[in-house]
């Protein structure tokens, strides 16, 4: 069967008009004509009749069998585009137009932290990304996405593959590039004694990395893996937030200093271990709010070995179950929110009605990101614009900054 695909869903599917409704492609760009074998809801086999002028040559190798990204095959114009309008179709879904800035992305090379799948082998270990919708694991040495000290890392995780993985399942490696190594965090790995805790803890100081957790349980810590936000150091918890990449992350930084401007007291909703709140703090006083008690005992920690900062506090609570009430925005200039995933509907009700001047909003979902932007709006702000920070590169991921301020 012949199909011309029409536009890309938004986790990067292709998808046709077929006899009985829409068709998924797997690997296809708008415009291109394509045939296959119908199955159901999906063409199998597809086959490029006729390529679109966006179709590039992928440029990692292992393109074809990783499944680790879903858009190397498209130019990177076509990208962009496609990204930016993934957030305009949300904001139209709520009835809503934006300014946009040009969107900013991520080069090749620059994930700083990735989750690496694993299992031993009777020759040593297999470690690297699944093929798309499959167990398979690929190994990926050439990996056009990870940062180089990323990559200089695999001997060292593959040793503790072989001393610590299993035959019979597979093992989760997090590594994330820190100024003092890699920091490893695994997962499924078998149980320690204590001779391979101390074999492990020998493998982290021959290899440079910095921190090792297993299960849950730091089993060695040569030094702390530190991240820098702005003049502070911060060590952050095993498994904590960090943004994908350090020109993503600076990306965001520069759009939120944008939005709150000159304020001098600023509250940061979600902070995390310090993102925003950290490198705020050079001008303003900053409140950090974060649910988990550990990243705000990082955050407070860098502040306090900082030098040149205004003062920052810091409050360990769940926004979802307990938001901020208008009263505790007394004073303040502007708020910093940058929520998980599903967005922050309870604490977005509560901040449309507090009077803050201008809200700087931080997203990884357009589509939770358009709900919260409609109560704020309904409230009488104001959405003056929207930078689009792409930093999960050749996926469909899209990250955004927006600004809000109150009209009335």
């Amino acid at each position: 069967m012949k199909l011309v695909i029409e536009r890309l869903g938004h986790l990067g599917d292709a998808i046709a008009q077929g006899p009985d409704g829409p068709v998924f492609v797997a690997g296809m760009l708008p415009g291109e004509e394509v045939e296959g074998d119908l199955q159901g809801d999906k063409l199998l086999n597809p086959r490029i009749v006729t390529p679109s002028v966006d179709r590039i040559r992928p440029p990692c190798a292992h393109a074809k069998t990783c499944g680790g990204c879903l858009l190397q095959h498209a130019s990177d114009a076509f990208v962009a585009d496609w990204k930016l309008g993934v957030v305009q179709s949300a904001l139209a879904g709520q009835g809503l137009t934006a300014h946009f800035l040009p969107i900013i992305t991520s080069p090749p090379k620059s994930r700083r932290r990735a989750t690496i799948a694993a299992r031993r082998t009777k020759g040593g270990a297999l470690m690297g990304f699944h093929a798309r919708a499959s167990d398979m694991l690929v190994s990926v040495p050439n990996c056009q996405l990870l940062h180089p000290d990323l990559i200089a890392a695999f001997p060292a995780l593959e040793a503790l593959v072989k001393l610590g993985g299993s035959r019979t399942g597979e093992v989760s490696l997090t590594v994330t590039r820190s100024l003092s190594g890699p920091d490893v965090m695994v997962q499924g790995g078998k149980e320690l004694d204590s001779q391979t805790q101390l074999e492990l803890a020998r493998i982290c100081e021959a290899q440079g990395i910095a921190r090792l957790t297993w299960n849950g349980d730091t089993v060695a810590l040569r030094t702390a893996p530190m991240q820098r936000f702005g003049r502070a150091l911060v060590a952050p918890p095993p498994g904590a937030f960090l943004q994908a990449t350090a020109e993503g992350e600076a990306a965001l930084l520069k759009s939120v200093a944008l939005a709150v401007g000159s304020a001098r007291k600023i509250t940061d909703l979600f902070a995390g271990v310090g993102t925003f709140a950290l490198p705020l703090a050079e001008r303003a006083e900053v409140h950090a709010v974060e649910g988990d008690a550990a990243m705000i005992a990082a955050l407070d920690k860098g502040f306090r070995n900082a030098e040149g900062l205004k003062r920052v506090t810091s409050e360990t609570r769940d926004l979802f179950r307990r938001p901020l009430e208008p009263d505790e925005f007394k004073g303040v200039e502007a708020v910093v929110i940058d929520p998980p995933r599903a967005g922050a509907e309870a604490q977005t009700v509560v901040l449309a009605k507090s009077g803050v001047p201008v809200i700087a909003a931080v997203s990884c979902n357009p589509v939770t990101f358009a709900r919260d932007a409609k109560t704020l709006i309904r409230a009488g702000y104001s959405l003056d614009w929207v930078q689009v920070v792409d930093q999960f590169r050749w996926s469909s991921h899209v990250e955004l900054v927006a600004r809000f301020s109150l009209s009335r």
